[in-house]
């Protein structure tokens, strides 16, 4: 065995500093490391950094065990000895990039180019090319973001009409789609959760290389990542991350050989397997050696051995084990086919009969007959695949506008390319017609489970795909905040919850309150904290302050509004971890309406003496972005004076997403079909620590402000919302509301501010035995009184929700600070599917009937918290506020109650 590994620290550019020496492994660290190994134990980090230095009769050892695991997996996969390959063209969409990889050789300057970027005719001839030669994927390789750095870049992007480059990557994928019907594999580097929304229905798989967790790399002089903002292990990570929760097939890998140590490379490889398990998007991991190549800082940097390479491999796949797919370059390995097939790969991955490998150009591509006659020595069999891998071409990783593009090369028995398919270009674009001509729309399922969830139920507790939906419950627990860990353990044991953590002390709390009665908005952190420690007569005196203030902004009147929920579909598979309305299209609870049952309920809700449709739905796969406009202009066309309050900036940012259109123009169309107000829900906690929790892919804290930001620029007002009580901790609760009052100081666009208690009982985090059973009566009356304290002078409408706490808990917050009771609603179908025990509906006499203890007078208001006409009240008197077509079935039947299940 040598010295070390093969001197991986030593592969530094000459600049750099010197690497961190690995601590070289014993003989017997070595031998303990293979056993468990071989006995199938998990392997940990320092085990696995071990066994990377394995050579000779242990690396032989260590390559059987790894061959083991992945021919058990290829078994279970139904492809028993079947190493596969894609064929593929490589389209080098630009060779500017703005980062300053010192190995790199694909990035030029503009100088080197005809143009900035490949022309069109360009790309489209390249794929017709390779589609002539039963290629089957178009892989598009370009640099990051190069506009940013180079003004070539931008003056071309601007000249040929595209916002950024991303614009263009997204355009010419369509293109390829329809011109030429290969299937396109985006590599444009650094993405957001935003970008991914954009790409994703033009793209059936994206990828980018990790290459590295090691921070050193980054941020020494002279390392090989240096000067490259792309190139932060963080940022990368977050790539990762979003394209799991974007739902989308992603390949990734590890560069060895770069200067990185042993015990880096191992961490490299634990964290794609920390994001593999948290979101199940990672369809195959490249472990890629480093060759040198001239003209680069790291010229004179020696080539990772493949010895190395093979011991990688082998570990990689003992860490990730049997499902996964592991691939390695086979045009950078030399002759060592047998090694690099002993390690434990399944996939050669791309290879091209017509263009070169334009990041490794000195390296051929082998032929493909001989890459076959080397795998089959090996005993093995190579077949092709497509880009995306046969367990992700179905719901929610493949986009339905490809389905029928992948579903046309792909063998509907294996999911691998069929034999003999050619690529022929088919239409990309959305549906015409809209909402009821779009596949998989109009009337379908459970249409009638807004008045059934009151008398039926819902069919069953969870979904069937509970286990694997949301993403491995292990490592989303250790996402968790401990104290809020710490509050969920407590509340599972019984106790108040009160007792899960230390309480301040009452002095420390009439401190606070003293400060509150001074300056309400000007309280502190650690005020406001106290403030939510308050308990027995400090929590009345909280409620007693809170409730002045009420009266000083918003009067006695306790406000409601006239309006009818439309919940248009609960077909969705964002992933949301708390959300027990969502299903899958062929789950027993699943629906969508027809745009003709959408405007009745519109319709019924307007004679009903309504000033107000709220509508929102799931994400469903096969809406169309334009589907939301068509929604807002029926309810316009058949209510004309109906306010449309509608769709969530989870909905906004899908619909600009599918439209292509940036959230302010998507906006104004909205607007101009008919929408009046925004919603502020799916803002759950404004914090991505917490809402990555909650949430496999909702949009992220800053995309919601973006879009309440927009909407309020344009004079679209808003609500604003929280919900808390799960994986949360008082902490996020104060920093919320911080963020809240920060945007309303800034557009004043906000109308009310909604609490929204966790509801615990069909929550999947809730029955994964990772959320507490919502906050307890003591935390609401605090919480409530809080947000009228911190929002003083900002926000005046300060809105609790009967549907989640009860009258009883309504009427606690009504006396501290609270001036809204929301509306009648007519069907509530979210909160009673999660396991709330409050109805679908209040009739106005009801709604009385809860605000009389209080002796405060009801009084109803219109969206905007004006008054309503006349006729409208005197409707709305005439119906009790709620439509005949939702109180009759409950008035029919006995109300379900829905069990309180135990995680």
């Amino acid at each position: 065995m040598t010295e070390r590994g093969s001197a991986i620290s030593a592969h530094e550019p000459s600049a750099g500093q010197p690497a961190p020496a690995d601590t070289v492994a014993s003989a017997s660290a070595i031998r303990r490391a293979l056993a468990r190994a071989r006995d199938g134990k998990s392997l940990d980090q320092a085990e696995a950094a071990v066994l990377l230095q394995a050579r000779g009769d242990d690396l032989t050892t260590l390559l059987g065990h790894a061959g083991r695991v992945r021919d058990s997996g290829l078994t279970a996969a139904g492809r028993p000895g079947v190493i596969t390959y894609s064929r593929k063209v490589f389209i080098p969409l630009t060779r500017l990039c703005r980062d300053r990889c010192a190995y790199c050789t694909f990035v030029t300057v503009p100088g080197r180019l005809d143009s900035p970027f490949l022309s069109p005719d360009e790309v489209l001839q390249i794929a017709r090319d390779g589609a002539a030669l039963g290629c089957k994927e178009a892989l598009f390789t370009l640099g990051d973001r190069p506009e940013d750095r180079w003004k070539q870049a931008r003056e071309w992007l601007d000249a040929h009409g595209y916002d950024d480059t991303l614009s263009y990557v997204r355009a010419m994928a369509i293109r390829v789609l329809e011109e030429t019907g290969l299937l396109p594999h985006l590599n444009p580097g650094v993405l957001t959760w935003q970008d991914f929304q954009r790409l994703k229905p033009v793209a059936p798989s994206m990828g980018m290389m990790l290459e590295t967790t090691s921070e050193r790399l980054y941020r020494e002089r002279g390392g090989p990542h240096f000067g490259s903002p792309d190139k932060d292990p963080a940022v990368r990570l977050r790539v990762l991350q979003d394209a799991g929760r974007s739902s989308v097939p992603f390949t990734t890998g590890i560069l060895i050989g770069i200067g990185e140590t042993l015990g880096e490379r191992a961490d490299s490889i634990f964290a794609i397997r920390q994001v593999s398990r948290e979101y199940g998007g990672i369809q195959e991991v490249i472990v890629q050696n480093f060759r040198a190549k001239p003209d680069t800082k790291m010229r004179s940097v020696p080539d990772a051995e493949l010895a190395d390479l093979a011991a990688t491999i082998a570990v990689t796949r003992l860490v990730l084990g049997p499902s996964a797919r592991i691939q390695a370059p086979p045009n950078l390995i030399g002759d060592e086919y047998q090694l690099i097939l002993s390690a434990g790969i399944d996939d050669w991955g791309g290879v091209s009969p017509l263009t070169p490998d334009h990041v490794n150009p000195e390296r051929p591509w082998p032929q493909i007959d001989d890459l076959a006659a080397r795998t089959a020595a090996g005993g093995f069999e190579l077949a092709e695949r497509l880009t995306i891998y046969p367990p992700y071409v179905r719901e929610p990783w493949l986009d339905p506008r490809l389905a029928r593009h992948v579903a046309a090369l792909a063998d509907p028995a294996t999911g691998l390319a069929a034999a003999g398919a050619r690529p022929d270009g088919q239409p990309w674009q959305e549906p015409d017609g809209g909402w009821d001509s779009a596949s998989g729309l109009g009337e379908s399922g459970r249409t009638d489970l807004f008045t059934t969830i009151d008398t039926a139920g819902r069919t069953s507790d969870r979904r069937d795909d509970f286990a694997e939906v949301y993403g491995d419950w292990t490592e989303i627990g250790a996402r968790i905040d401990p104290a809020a860990r710490l509050e969920a353990a407590a509340r599972a044991g019984g106790s108040s919850g009160a007792a899960s953590a230390p309480r301040r002390a009452p002095a420390e709390v009439l401190a606070a309150l003293r400060s509150a009665e001074r300056n309400p908005a000007g309280i502190s952190d650690a005020e406001a904290l106290a403030l939510l420690d308050a308990d027995g007569p400090e929590l009345d005196a909280l409620a007693a302050l809170a409730d002045g203030l009420r009266r000083e902004a918003a009067g006695d009147d306790v406000t409601y509004v006239v309006t009818r929920n439309i919940n248009f579909t609960n077909v969705c598979y964002t992933g949301c971890r708390f959300c027990a309305f969502a299903q899958r299209r062929t789950d027993a609870d699943a629906y969508t309406l027809s745009m003709e049952q959408i405007g009745d309920r519109a319709a019924e809700a307007w004679e009903a003496g309504a000033t107000e449709v709220c509508m929102q739905g799931g994400i469903h796969p096969d809406l169309p972005g334009t589907a939301y406009f068509d929604i807002a202009a029926e309810v316009r066309k058949r209510c004309p004076d109906l306010h449309v309050h509608a769709f969530s900036p989870m909905e906004v940012m899908n619909g600009a997403s599918r439209t292509g259109l940036p959230v302010r123009e998507w906006l104004i169309r909205a607007r101009e079909a008919g929408l009046g107000s925004l919603p502020g829900t799916a803002a759950e906690i404004l914090d991505d620590d917490v809402r990555w929790v909650l949430t496999k892919g909702k949009l992220p804290a800053a995309a919601w402000i973006e879009v309440m930001t927009t909407a309020h620029e344009l004079g679209i007002p808003t609500t604003s919302t929280m919900m808390y009580g799960h994986v949360d901790t008082p902490v996020h609760w104060v920093g919320h509301l911080r963020v809240l009052r920060g945007i309303q100081e800034r557009t004043g666009g906000f109308t009310e501010f909604v609490l929204l208690p966790f509801v615990h009982a069909s929550s999947p985090i809730y029955l994964a035995g990772m959320a507490r059973p919502g906050p307890t009566r003591r935390e609401n009356r605090a919480v409530h009184a809080l947000s009228r304290i911190m929002l003083h002078g900002s926000i005046s409408n300060i809105q609790c929700s009967w549907v989640k706490l009860g009258a009883q808990t309504c009427q606690d917050v009504l006396r501290g600070g609270v001036n809204d009771l929301g509306g009648t609603l007519m069907e509530e179908t979210i909160s009673r599917m999660a396991g709330s025990e409050n109805g679908s509906y209040k009739t106005i006499s009801e709604l009385a009937e809860l605000v009389a203890p209080t002796g405060r007078p009801l009084r109803q208001r219109t969206t905007l918290y004006g008054t309503p006409s006349a006729e409208r009240m005197a409707a709305a008197a005439a119906s009790d506020g709620v439509c005949a077509s939702v109180r009759a079935p409950r008035a029919a039947g006995t109300r379900a109650v829905l069990p309180l299940l135990q995680p």
